[in-house]
């Protein structure tokens, strides 16, 4: 099969479009012919050596978010047939014994990722433990389908299991344009909140209204804790969402309410914060909570929740897989909103 990888960190240089051994199923995987993947900042930021996940080798093939249709199966599956349309769940939590992908579900240490530490979507076939597999409702197309593993499960997992969010308060979601944070916004607008996004131009905020956003702002260079303060009243919000990092960490504590939370789900503007006043902290009682990863039994009830809650999913636009290089070059220029897929 065809695969798009890279056998050492550096620039999209890097990625060969190359003839790859296709996957084996052990008894209790599945193998899936490729319909498309999505690609995440993950992507980029392993590529360039920037940071790697623990268990991260090389060469690798990149690609968390996968969909595709089941062309084997090994001799123990039942869960799903040859010729089943899926979409993957990447997080190798839970994998159970009879997959060739099983050992690798330590959640604080070691835990295995498709796309992330063993290989994922970046191909013509992909390999999956049945048990991480669900099957994808004949309504939903491909790219609804594929734009939902990565950002919605951390979307869901960072505003309800972490964040703790309740109909009625106020959320302030970052960098509103990303895959995470369109979820974001629409589960946190059906969830009953009011939804403070911002993004880095007029016409992303636009597009953040457009899909459930109440408010929006530009946040390059602007009173982003000033404004959040003004459309609540003068109270602050209950919740910042934030994947973002050093770049709007300042302005996110200024912008909480007493009590409130920021929750933390990236880092991708950098590894480092300050915060500048610890008597603001405890005064005002605020928290900030790290979002880690989703449990197993959260995909199956969130991909239901997807697939019925009449959802938008953006997608900015589409590349063929050779042409990766372009898409992933487009995603680090900022230059998009949605997800951008990639097709074999």
């Amino acid at each position: 099969m065809k695969a798009l990888l890279y056998r050492q960190s550096g620039g999209p240089e890097v990625l060969e479009y190359v003839d790859v051994a296709d996957p084996v199923p052990d008894r209790r995987d599945v193998v899936i012919e490729v319909a498309a993947t999505a690609l995440n900042h993950l992507d980029i930021v392993q590529r360039n050596g920037w940071y790697h996940l623990p268990g991260f080798t090389f060469p690798h093939i990149a690609g968390m978010d996968v969909v595709g249709t089941v062309v084997e199966i090994g001799t123990e599956v039942t869960r799903v047939g040859v010729g089943d349309r899926v979409v993957i769940d990447p997080s190798l939590a839970g994998v159970s014994e009879g997959s060739s992908l099983a050992g690798m579900g330590d959640i604080y240490g070691v835990l295995g990722v498709i796309g992330g530490t063993v290989a994922g979507g970046y191909a013509e076939r992909c390999l999956a433990p049945e048990t991480h597999v669900q099957r994808i409702p004949d309504s939903v197309g491909w790219h609804q389908a594929v734009a939902f593993p990565s950002a919605w499960m951390t979307a869901h997992h960072a505003l309800f299991a972490t964040g703790g969010l309740q109909r009625g308060e106020a959320v302030m979601i970052h960098a509103a344009g990303s895959g995470v944070s369109t979820a974001a916004i629409q589960l946190a607008r059906y969830a009953g909140a009011t939804v403070l996004a911002t993004a880095g131009t007029e016409a992303k905020c636009k597009q953040a209204l457009a899909i459930g956003a109440d408010h929006a702002a530009v946040n390059r260079d602007a009173d982003i804790a000033g404004w959040a303060r003004e459309v609540t009243g003068g109270e602050g919000v209950d919740m910042v969402f934030d994947h973002v990092g050093p770049a709007l960490w300042e302005q996110s504590l200024l912008s909480l309410k007493h009590r409130g939370r920021l929750v933390n789900c990236g880092n991708t503007t950098g590894d480092s914060v300050t915060i500048s006043s610890l008597g603001m902290l405890f005064h005002m009682g605020l928290q900030i909570r790290g979002s880690d990863a989703y449990r197993p039994e959260e995909f199956a009830p969130v991909w239901e929740l997807y697939c019925g809650g009449g959802f938008h999913v953006p997608i900015d636009s589409v590349f063929a897989l050779q042409d990766g290089a372009a898409a992933q070059a487009k995603m680090l220029k900022s230059d998009f909103f949605g997800k951008i897929v990639l097709e074999p």
